[in-house]
């Protein structure tokens, strides 16, 4: 019988082993307001394991991650967790009460790390976050969608030079696996300075829940639990259908201003030269064809229904064989319509 792991600390409070607890750890944007504390779920296992954090809406106006990280607490298989799991499902509280992708200093928490506890509300915020988070863990998943009127296809986005990143996004099982370089200030890049491997997801729109996406981030976090052994390995099936590596992405725009009509969606397969809608004046009477510059798989589009010229419309994932992408793609979606769980959070 293994050892009990010892007590965890954080945010000034200690965590009994096989316990659960809600901590809420004070920010220094907010200090006579505990209601704008970061809050995070732990699970601090009997037994000595992983610790992995989840985040979501460092980005106020992201909101799948919160519902996929709700499910994630909620089911099953982590009743009987080893090692730890903080779970933070609103980092930007404030950004998200004000509806914004942004702080109220209208700076991108996600280019602001790794902060400092004297700079700008995003700075301090993800000085807070980083210290009292991150740095507590060995490994991390960060939920996102799709930003600026544009919808995702499910879809994790990882540095292919990281073996250990990309075990875990094949693992997790999304759609689109996408080479990602690291930008600078993201918190992508504060953990892996740290040497503790992230993968980041995207899936769905700004403002609006998407259930193929909360499914599919839920799935794969727990997958991700279940290779690093902090869950059981068997009481979780793996998904069949594999995902599509893409080393590189690239969007096609807007060739004029004006109403856009397509019928081209996501994980649809794009051929260069193919016709993918059309750019209209408001009365119909001038046309303009959107031609495909590149092959793909299209994992990201706009949901604007009025363009202007140079507009970003389709963003299209290189794949090697762009009609076998969109079957796989399809065998992904029925294979995840026919395995639906007992504790999947659509069938609430």
């Amino acid at each position: 019988m293994a050892e009990k792991q010892e007590p965890f600390e954080i945010g000034g409070e200690i965590i009994q082993p096989g316990t659960r607890k809600v901590v809420r750890i004070p920010t220094s944007m907010f200090p006579e307001f505990p209601a704008f504390n970061l809050t995070a779920y732990v699970i601090h296992g009997r037994f000595p394991g992983k610790r992995l954090f989840l985040s979501s809406t460092i980005h106020g106006d992201e909101l799948n991650g919160i519902a996929a990280i709700k499910h994630v607490l909620a089911s099953h298989h982590v009743n009987h967790l080893k090692g730890t799991l903080i779970a933070v499902p609103i980092v930007n509280l404030v950004g998200l009460l004000i509806k914004s992708r942004y702080l109220p200093d209208r700076r991108d928490l996600n280019r602001s790390f790794p902060g400092s506890e004297t700079g700008s509300q995003a700075s301090q915020l993800a000085n807070l976050f980083l210290n009292e988070i991150v740095k507590k863990c060995t490994h991390g998943v960060d939920l996102h969608t799709g930003s600026d009127n544009r919808t995702n296809l499910p879809q994790v986005r990882c540095d292919f030079d990281s073996q250990e990143a990309l075990d875990l996004a094949l693992v997790f099982g999304a759609p689109v696996i996408l080479k990602s370089n690291i930008r600078d200030g993201s918190l992508r890049e504060a953990s892996d300075s740290l040497k503790i491997p992230t993968v980041v997801f995207e899936g769905g729109e700004a403002l609006r829940f998407n259930k193929f996406a909360i499914r599919i981030a839920k799935n794969g976090i727990l997958r991700v639990m279940a290779h690093l052994d902090m869950i059981d390995k068997t009481k979780f099936k793996a998904i069949k259908t594999p995902s599509l590596l893409s080393p590189a992405s690239r969007w096609i725009r807007s060739p004029n201003t004006g109403i856009l009509h397509t019928t081209c969606d996501l994980g649809h397969k794009i051929i260069k030269g193919d016709i993918l809608g059309r750019i209209s004046d408001s009365l119909g009477l001038t046309h303009t064809n959107i031609v495909a510059n590149v092959d793909g798989i299209v994992v990201g589009r706009t949901q604007l229904p009025f363009v202007f010229q140079g507009d970003a419309i389709f963003n299209v994932a290189w794949v090697p064989d762009p009609e076998k992408a969109e079957e796989i793609l399809l065998e992904f979606q029925e294979e995840m319509e026919i395995n639906v769980s007992s504790d999947d959070p659509t069938t609430y």
